[in-house]
């Protein structure tokens, strides 16, 4: 092969190799998450990553596989999306077996997920992304244990209730603004709250602008309702007759709920929407406070209509959704990213090939004790070993050769504090899970 016909070895763009230091903290990111769900009784599921397309036409919104889906035509000429989030997919294999599953059921997964959008800071095209979901429960008591769950994850990290802010709404409350308050009709009501979404992203002036070209007359007092600083502010400039609305009450309710447990870093945010069309009553997100990672870190809420478009009837289900590629930059934010250890414990290091042998038999008795062992067969010297253990992060080592092999006895060597002992076999056990 010519140089010119050489294959690149970068990755595709937005997409991620994981080399074993990447690993490593992939790992502990999952296993925080696993830790956190499965401590309120949540189980684990999982799925294909490949799902007809018209599931996520059906109810991700026409935008989604439009735009930010990868979606092909396989060769049964059937249109197939690599799917771009989990909430479809969990929603058809509880609709497909919904009279077997004993309700309330509580599940989570961390599935990879692909879409098709520009690679920035927080987003990528595929990353993988913790679900957590309760079907069954029509009561906010829901809400409360996933917005429970979702707070304890973030703190399961590190972070502090001060260092994050759970920004909370309602589909419901708003629907009744548009249709109920101001009577706008339902395709400009979909506009708006589509409007609304993007509120963060754009400049005030341009959204002030299309605010007022979308509501005509009605767009002052519109923007009065909308620029609310908080709850209180908010239900005061509602009409008198709308100020006690059972959304409203369902937002109170739910915040006192989680402030009672806790979880006082809860606030109302009348511009929070969700982007997704599924969602019907209370939705939220977590907020990071950082100055240097202000953003989203996960977010969710109520979709109790999502069920219904495999027929039957609707099944009332509450979740939240928080991506890796996110969870890491909050990590780096904070510097709360775990230290890199091979998973070995011990190198062995024979001297030379005669040793090796040996060695393997040392390796093989120390496994069986639940030690990781790794033998380096290379026929570099062993001043090379010892550098090349010290770069893979593999705390401990011992070198065998004629004498350890006649004697029985080595010198463990502590890579970290470059401490040195003599021991035996078992003095190996004992000092490596001792150290532990």
């Amino acid at each position: 092969m010519t140089t010119s016909n050489k294959l690149n070895t970068e990755s595709y763009k937005g997409v991620r190799d994981f080399y074993p230091e990447d690993m490593a903290i992939q790992k502990h990111i999952f296993n925080t998450m696993q830790k956190t769900a499965e401590r309120f009784g949540y189980i684990e599921y999982s799925a294909s990553v490949l799902e007809p397309a018209e599931l996520y036409r059906a109810k991700s919104g026409e935008e989604i596989i439009n735009e930010q889906t990868y979606t092909f035509t396989d060769r049964g000429d059937r249109e197939v999306t690599l799917r771009p989030e989990m909430t479809p997919t969990v929603a058809r294999m509880v609709a497909a077996r919904k009279r077997e599953l004993p309700f309330p059921l509580r599940w989570y997964s961390i599935p990879n997920l692909f879409r098709y959008e520009k690679p920035q800071r927080g987003r990528l095209r595929e990353h993988w992304q913790l679900n957590v979901d309760i079907f069954g429960i029509e009561s906010h008591n829901a809400e409360v244990e996933i917005i429970l769950i979702a707070s304890a994850t973030i703190r399961a990290f590190g972070l502090e209730n001060s260092d994050f802010t759970i920004r909370i709404n309602s589909r419901k409350v708003v629907n009744y603004v548009l249709r109920e308050i101001f009577f706008f009709d339902e395709q400009t009501a979909y506009k708006l709250s589509k409007l609304i979404d993007k509120k963060n992203k754009m400049k005030e002036e341009e959204f002030n602008q299309m605010i007022s070209e979308i509501t005509g007359s009605k767009g002052a007092e519109f923007l009065t309702i909308l620029n609310s600083k908080n709850l209180d502010e908010y239900i005061s400039h509602l009409p008198a007759h709308a100020r006690g609305h059972q959304s409203i009450q369902e937002i109170q309710e739910v915040i006192q709920k989680l402030d009672f447990l806790g979880v006082t870093n809860v606030s109302f945010d009348q511009t929070l929407m969700r982007g997704f069309d599924y969602y019907t009553g209370i939705v939220f997100e977590a907020f990071d406070n950082h100055p240097d990672n202000r953003r989203a870190l996960l977010g969710g809420g109520r979709y109790d209509d999502l069920l219904s478009i495999f027929g039957g009837e609707k099944v009332p289900t509450v979740g939240f959704g928080m991506g890796d590629v996110t969870v890491r930059d909050m990590l780096e934010t904070y510097n709360l990213l775990p230290a890199y250890q091979s998973s070995a414990v011990l190198a062995i290091c024979p001297t030379d090939e005669s040793a090796v042998p040996f060695s393997n038999e040392i390796a093989q008795r120390l496994r069986e004790e639940n030690i990781n062992v790794a033998v380096d067969y290379s026929d570099k010297k062993i001043g090379d070993k010892m550098k090349i253990v010290d770069k893979q992060k593999i705390p401990f080592a011992i070198c065998v050769g004629k004498n350890e092999i006649s004697s029985g006895k080595y010198l463990l060597k502590h890579m970290i504090t470059r401490k040195e002992k003599e021991v035996t076999e078992a003095d190996i056990i004992r000092a490596i899970k001792g150290d532990e």
